[in-house]
């Protein structure tokens, strides 16, 4: 199993304006980087808490690809996003996922 593959495990998280139920929320997260992503956390943008790595021991290569899949129930589509990159860099970035078809980290 490739590391894009162990990226689609599920990452959770829900959004607003679906039904009472919280439908699950997909996005591809692409690594033009030029670094290998070791590290993703997201949070609701009113949390304040990462929680766990959500690659785990897993990471994504730049050049690489990967489906996020958040379902958590939540009622919010605004969550941060935080990567910690292989030279030990971070980036954090805040975003409406419910309108997230995908998500690309460029160079900086």
């Amino acid at each position: 199993m490739t590391s894009v593959t162990r990226l689609a495990s599920a990452f959770l998280l829900g959004a607003i304006g679906l039904p009472a139920v919280a439908q699950d929320v997909q996005y591809e997260l692409v690594n033009q980087s030029g670094l290998t992503l070791m590290e993703f956390y997201t949070s609701p943008v009113a949390d304040g808490s990462w929680g766990e790595d959500l690659l785990g021991a897993n990471v994504l290569p730049s050049g690489e690809s990967g489906t996020v899949t958040i379902a958590d129930g939540e009622a919010t589509c605004d969550y941060d996003l935080r990567f910690v990159f292989e030279d030990g860099q971070e980036m954090v970035d805040s975003v409406n996922i419910c309108e997230l078809a995908s998500y690309t980290l460029r160079a900086e």
